[in-house]
């Protein structure tokens, strides 16, 4: 039988993919760099379903099945309409104070999104930044602040806990969600040592897989920091999530780094995906 760590390949030749979904039967991400998002069917074929030239990162779904998408550059939440158009549903440029990042969608519709608080590639030195609020009727408001790099994030299946990564602190942090969707009694959730939370995603026994691309892994934590196990990649992990018929399929999103440029000189990029005992829960 194959060894269940050996990564199945399901897309390469990609410039740099973060934000991946499971939805509908169907895998989702964004090639960030190359500035589209991508369904990939189980076969393995590709369709591009929106191009943003101001570069996709964290992708969900509003309660009527439309697609969202963060906008980066120009710190904007967009949705999918149902002729393929995209329109903008909120603006935070006046509080992200650099790169909007990913996020995770409630089922109300609410969007929490990260930013990179710095200049991440022009090696600025790291600076702390807040979590984002975006609500359906596009008002935004800033619902944590004081965070070291917060990306990807995960909503418990009762609704009531929000956990991000902040990159930079190496560790999980934890809300409680109001139902204003304001975020309360901040505490951590995990620390993590010799590894960084990029993207993650949340399991059916309250674990949560986290992408470390320093450490080229992708581990498994429960709540209190024990890391319960462990996948290596070839070169650097940068988001995961659950999904196949089971639930049991760990997608990683796997390059060489993230410098934009050189992203796009080496097209490095895949989406790996492995076998795991446990299925996924929650949000995103």
């Amino acid at each position: 039988m194959p060894d269940p760590r050996t990564p199945k390949i399901i897309a390469d030749g990609l410039v740099f993919p973060e934000g991946p979904r499971w939805h509908e039967g169907a895998f989702y991400f964004s090639d960030m760099h190359a500035h589209e998002v991508l369904r990939v069917e189980e076969d393995g074929s590709r369709t591009v379903v929106a191009n943003v030239p101001t570069c996709p990162s964290g992708l969900g779904w509003d309660p009527e099945g439309r697609l969202l998408i963060v906008s980066m550059k120009d710190h904007r939440l967009l949705r999918q309409e149902s002729d393929g158009s995209l329109v903008m549903i909120a603006d935070f440029s006046k509080l992200a104070t650099h790169l909007s990042n990913d996020m995770v969608v409630d089922d109300q519709g609410r969007a929490y999104v990260g930013n990179f608080g710095f200049d991440l590639h022009s090696g600025d030195a790291p600076a702390t930044t807040n979590l984002i609020l975006a609500t359906p009727d596009g008002q935004v408001r800033e619902v944590a602040n004081g965070l070291s790099f917060p990306n990807g994030a995960v909503i418990t299946p009762d609704g009531k806990t929000l956990v991000v990564g902040e990159t930079f602190a190496s560790k999980l942090s934890a809300f409680d969600i109001e139902p204003d969707g304001s975020l309360t009694n901040q505490r951590e959730w995990a620390s993590l040592t010799g590894a960084v939370p990029d993207g993650i995603c949340l399991d059916a026994e309250g674990a949560i897989w986290v992408a470390s691309p320093v450490s080229a892994e992708v581990i498994r934590v429960a709540e209190g920091g024990g890391v319960l196990d462990r996948i290596k990649v070839e070169t650097q992990a940068f988001a995961c999530m659950l999904g196949g018929d089971d639930g049991k399929t760990l997608f990683v999103c796997t390059a060489k780094g993230s410098d934009p440029e050189a992203c796009l000189a080496e097209r490095s990029g895949r989406i790996e995906a492995f076998s795991v005992d446990v299925s996924r829960a929650g949000l995103p």
